[in-house]
């Protein structure tokens, strides 16, 4: 197979999106949450993975974290990696979510947040039992089985769809 084979080999292969977020909690275990403003709903702080300049999802969430809410904080371990299928009301390929621990954030590390004006229009902690409220579908099993992770130790969970895989 020559070079240029290769190439048009590769630009065939279906495309994946690749997402990174943090799970952020306080000192009572309500779970910070973003609302952004080029969309409904509300979300975790993180974004796409910039994989074509050689980010890894690590480095995703950390940098997205830091753009959205300000924060520059060393993640925890993975909780989880979800692989979220395209659907017919989705305008969008396949999307690989990893989840990472952000930690406890005391009182005077949720003064210092500081939104991304241009894509966030507020923040607000949310008790785990109120999370589907704003956290419906996919993302809202995601955050339910990290917090699961952390109340009972143990490695990441495989997802699909938020949903538990074997």
């Amino acid at each position: 197979m020559t070079t240029d084979d290769y190439a048009t080999y590769i630009a065939g292969l279906p495309r994946v999106l690749v997402g990174a977020a943090a799970l952020f909690r306080d000192a009572e275990g309500r779970v910070l949450l973003v609302e952004p403003n080029y969309r409904e709903g509300w979300a975790l702080p993180g974004g796409t993975v910039e994989s074509d300049d050689g980010e890894t999802p690590r480095q995703g969430a950390r940098r997205e974290t830091r753009e959205e809410i300000g924060l520059d904080v060393a993640l925890g371990p993975l909780l989880a990696v979800d692989w979220v299928p395209p659907g017919p009301v989705r305008a969008r390929p396949p999307l690989v979510a990893y989840l990472y621990d952000g930690g406890v954030l005391d009182a005077e590390r949720l003064k210092s947040i500081r939104l991304q004006e241009e894509e966030l229009i507020s923040w607000r902690l949310v008790a785990p039992e109120h999370l589907t409220e704003y956290l419906p579908g996919e993302l809202g099993r995601r955050v339910a089985a990290g917090l699961d992770v952390l109340a009972r130790g143990g490695g990441p969970v495989e997802l699909e769809d938020g949903h538990r895989v074997g």
